[in-house]
């Protein structure tokens, strides 16, 4: 059954020009669900722009990571009894019509994904080739097929986030997220969305790709 109760967690770094957008697309798209943003140490008017928008701010002085702000809107959410969180990343690359898809796949699976196209789309050649090679290498680590580990608009049922803590601070609690929840169980799947590129990225290749592969290895390896 579909959740009645939604929450969107918006985590947002230096994200000022593009979260009204965001913001109002989630709500046209998910009229019911409540708001809240994760300033992640912004140096512009991210925090204002979430103020504005949100239901609920998290605001953090220094950047943590977004690992971080994830747990802590996560936390939020399940204090507040809500059924299910959807994910939507503040950069505008995600299509938030694309939301109701997301939230009625949970009707067959605990955690959705929403899946980028590559061949054919306008994702750049390196991204390509990055988010094939890690969603294989955490499609074996997790023993399921997930063909977009690398996005962060996803629909996660509050059971999940109830029970799979994943550690870390940047982008490898995402795959820890994963990894944990199919390991544990818990039903995934994917909705295809839209690919839409031009936002800054806060992917730090190096830096955020070995913290990527050490989660990897550590759950493959079976360490807890």
């Amino acid at each position: 059954m579909t959740p009645a109760r939604v929450a969107c967690v918006i985590p947002a770094l230096d994200a000022a020009s593009t979260l009204p957008a965001v913001i109002a697309g989630v709500r046209a798209a998910v009229p019911g669900a409540l708001l809240i943003g994760v300033d992640d140490g912004s140096r512009d008017a991210t925090r204002e722009m979430l103020g504005r928008g949100c239901d609920r701010v998290i605001a953090f002085d220094r950047n943590r990571g977004k690992g971080s702000a994830l747990r802590a809107g996560f936390a939020l959410a399940l204090e507040l009894r809500y059924e299910a969180v959807l994910t939507v990343d503040a950069d505008g690359q995600h299509d938030p019509r694309c939301s109701g898809a997301l939230l009625a796949a949970l009707d067959r699976a605990d955690v959705v994904i929403g899946a980028r196209q590559r061949t054919g789309s306008r994702m750049p050649i390196h991204r390509r080739v990055s988010n094939a090679v890690s969603s294989a290498a955490i499609s074996w680590a997790a023993g399921c097929r997930i063909p977009d580990s690398q996005s962060g608009f996803r629909a996660i049922r509050a059971d999940v986030l109830n029970q799979v803590k994943p550690m870390g601070e940047r982008y490898e609690f995402e795959t820890e997220l994963v990894i944990l929840a199919a390991r544990a169980g818990f039903r995934l799947a994917a909705v295809p969305i839209p690919t839409i590129y031009g936002g800054v990225s806060h992917f730090r290749p190096v830096r955020d790709s070995r913290l990527v592969l050490r989660s990897i290895w550590r759950h493959r390896r079976g360490a807890t």
